[in-house]
C-alpha cells in the first residue's frame, strides 16, 4: 500500500519538475519536498507497515500438535 502511494508521489514529483511548477507556493509543493514524502512512505513500506494482515498464520499453526 505504501509503495503504491509512494509510486504516485515520486510520479507528481517528477512531473512538477519536468513542467517547472511549484503551484503557487513554492516552500511547501516543491519536487524535493515531495520526494522526501515518497522516501518516507517507501521506507514504511520497507519497514512492514501497511501490508494488512496482522499476525495471521496460513495452514496449521505453529506449536500444535
Amino acid at each position: 500500500m505504501f509503495a503504491s502511494l509512494a509510486a504516485i508521489v515520486f510520479g507528481f514529483a517528477l512531473l512538477l519538475d519536468f513542467l517547472n511548477t511549484n503551484l503557487g507556493a513554492p516552500d511547501l509543493f516543491n519536487a524535493q519536498t515531495l520526494s522526501l514524502i515518497g522516501f518516507l512512505l517507501l521506507a514504511l513500506h520497507l519497514a512492514g507497515f501497511g501490508h494488512g494482515r496482522g499476525r495471521w498464520y496460513r495452514g496449521r499453526r505453529p506449536g500444535r500438535g
